[in-house]
């Protein structure tokens, strides 16, 4: 989502960076046909196409792209779920997209239409797994009544615990569960509990989020987003930090910071 797209030094930064996270052994990229309505689907082709056996590319429908001043609806009408699973398939390059997400359910479409037009094509070969964003446990027991789904990314951090409901739900079905905004804006500065662990383990305020979501749940798999080398080696890095039980239950006590 952070990449940038435009021509010149900026997309070139953007694809030293995609490359370097599959060398650092990332094997899964989130993007969405919304993070600059494809192109960055197709940034990430010019970046790594063809791609490494290992590497899921996971990208997300049913979000239309906003007239000028507007803001983006969602839009779960079967035709237009189509259109945009055969666009994506194309910039992709693709015969078959591993994790196809829903970026939002819509409200006004019956929600076994919107997921049977996923199943329609995950049973013709050209889904691998479905998954779903931004959802409540009702949302997600009703959904899979209707799909099998294999992932849900609903925001999450260490300062930011409003879906706890809903991880713990992916936790007990063994559902891959994909924090997006994994970092809180506001974990460098919240407290001093983070920065003493960080401090004790010659880590990052940052690295400190990343670790003690992955320490949560092995269905965790967090999405930070970076434009920067430096900064995708150190989110890469926190991947290897190991919190102590006592670190773990002070993390825990953290209170969200509140706004105003």
């Amino acid at each position: 989502m952070r990449l940038a797209t435009e021509a010149g030094a900026a997309r070139e930064a953007s694809i030293a960076v995609a490359q370097r996270a599959v060398e650092l052994g990332v094997t899964l990229i989130d993007t969405a046909y919304m993070y600059g309505w494809g192109a960055n689907e197709e940034l990430l082709v010019e970046a790594l196409y063809p791609y490494p056996d290992d590497l899921l590319v996971a990208t997300k429908v049913a979000i239309e792209r906003p007239g000028p001043g507007e803001e983006a609806p969602v839009n779960g009408r079967p035709e237009f779920l189509r259109e945009q699973v055969e666009q994506a398939l194309r910039r992709l390059r693709v015969e078959r997209i591993g994790l196809l997400q829903m970026h939002r359910l819509d409200p006004k479409v019956p929600l076994a239409d919107q997921l049977g037009t996923l199943r329609e094509f995950q049973l013709a070969g050209k889904i691998g797994h479905i998954g779903l964003s931004e959802v409540t446990v009702d949302e997600l027991d009703e959904a899979r009544q209707i799909v099998d789904v294999a992932s849900v990314q609903n925001r999450y951090s260490l300062l930011d615990r409003e879906h706890e409901a809903v991880l713990d739900a992916c936790d007990a079905a063994g559902i891959a569960f994909l924090p997006w905004r994994p970092v809180h804006p506001a974990a460098s500065t919240a407290t001093a509990e983070i920065a003493a662990v960080a401090a004790e383990l010659d880590a990052t305020a940052a690295q400190i989020a990343l670790a003690w979501l992955l320490d949560r749940s092995p269905v965790v798999l967090p999405i930070p987003g970076t434009a920067s080398l430096d900064h995708l080696a150190e989110n890469v890095a926190a991947g290897g930090l190991r919190l102590s039980a006592e670190q773990r239950e002070r993390l825990d006590g953290i209170t969200a910071p509140t706004a105003g």
